[in-house]
């Protein structure tokens, strides 16, 4: 892969920006009580039918980051960079070092930055997405665009940063360690230097969502339980009806078992829902705060009537019955990056969810966006949408059947 002074010097920021980020949102934590290990010691494997991430039980700590490609980059480069992400990320799902490790010679950096060494591989994944510019005419891909990935359009609400969505590529890290977590992104970064530079990133922890029946349901930062009615991965027809791309003639075929990603970052406006009484903070979610039931219920998988609950209620606005059926897989995280200009907490929910139809997300958005009660006490800020290719077979890599 080519490699000039300049992309090298433009490239810098990209490990400057993913170390950056590790100063922020990484105050505690190695691996959760409730951690749920796989396979051997701790290790979610990185090969199978769909990409790790998605359908696995959703894990403690979250670094997300979109990268753009830099001008000159070859498709021939690109290739070569997503086998080289496949095969560090295989290593470090395996909790190994990549190439020698830390152990290099003295006058060369070494291979692997080295912070997780000696620290379990604590469930991580690592989940690749391609974003809709990345088909226009640089790389010849543009006939394999899926017609359904565009850029989002503007929905109701936003007050985007763009500096803070979009992005050619993006890579999802989770793990039950924020140190293994942020180790795999740091690392794709500097192995990417000079061919992509990170356009933003994003920490996450305290997931927001419950992706396995054995998981506890978890509190968002509003202190109200999050994710009671989200797709679980043991219901298979579920994952396959909403989750999945199938078959259908409109979609490319090396899309076929994957998804789309769609990434939303939601400030919550702290202090104003924090003066919101408890009965008024209820009704805008449409549960109880303690128990997570629905209004008049008294347990919180009893069955929902979205009839029943405030018009304007989130979990009404959001509810299937309510939206001709539509369903999402949800994997957000709650973050905190300090506080913004005016002195508030720039706090909120990273919302990450997939789907195998983003058309039925922006229906959703726009209903909610339009009419939910929760709008007082939320700002959309970022966004983004990208096609998650399929699995990865053993001596493959992401997006092979693409590329």
């Amino acid at each position: 892969m080519a490699l000039t002074r300049r992309a090298l010097l433009a490239s810098s920021g990209a490990a400057a920006a993913v170390a950056a980020a590790a100063g922020v949102g990484y105050a505690a934590g190695q691996e959760g009580d409730d951690a749920a290990p796989h396979g051997d010691g701790h290790i979610v494997g990185f090969h199978g039918e769909h990409q790790a991430g998605i359908a696995t039980p959703a894990q403690d700590r979250l670094h997300f980051a979109a990268f753009d490609v830099t001008d000159g980059t070859k498709a021939s480069d690109l290739r070569d960079l997503l086998k080289e992400w496949t095969a560090a990320s295989v290593t470090m799902a395996g909790g190994q070092p990549i190439g020698s490790g830390a152990a290099a010679s003295q006058i060369a950096p070494p291979d692997d930055t080295g912070e997780a060494l000696d620290l379990t591989p604590a469930n991580l994944t690592v989940t690749f997405g391609f974003g809709p510019a990345l088909f226009d005419d640089r790389f010849g891909l543009a006939a394999q665009k899926p017609a359904a990935l565009s850029a989002l359009p503007d929905l109701p609400g936003d007050a985007l940063d763009r500096d803070r969505s979009d992005g050619d590529l993006c890579v999802q890290a989770c793990a039950n360690d924020p140190q293994v977590a942020f180790h795999a992104v740091r690392n794709l970064a500097r192995i990417g230097r000079g061919l992509v530079t990170v356009r933003w990133s994003q920490l996450g922890f305290g997931r927001t969502s419950t992706t396995s029946r054995a998981q506890a349901t978890p509190r968002n930062l509003m202190g109200f339980k999050d994710g009671t009615a989200n797709i679980k991965l043991e219901d298979a027809k579920a994952l396959a009806d909403h989750v999945w791309v199938g078959d259908r003639s409109d979609e490319p075929a090396w899309l076929r078992g994957g998804s789309y990603l769609v990434a939303r970052r939601i400030r919550m406006l702290i202090e104003v829902w924090d003066r919101a009484a408890l009965g008024d903070q209820e009704q805008t979610i449409g549960r109880t705060k303690v128990i997570g039931a629905p209004l008049g219920g008294t347990d919180e998988f009893q069955t929902l009537k979205p009839k029943t609950l405030p018009v304007d209620s989130h979990v009404r606005l959001a509810h299937p019955e309510i939206n001709d059926g539509t369903k999402i897989l949800r994997r957000g995280y709650s973050f905190t990056d300090g506080l913004e200009s005016l002195g508030e907490l720039d706090a909120g929910l990273f919302f990450l969810a997939y789907m195998r139809d983003p058309e039925a997300f922006i229906t959703l958005q726009n209903r909610l966006g339009a009419h939910d009660a929760l709008n007082e006490y939320i700002k959309h800020v970022g966004s983004g949408l990208w096609a998650v290719p399929p699995g990865i077979k053993p001596g493959g890599y992401v997006g092979d059947q693409l590329l």
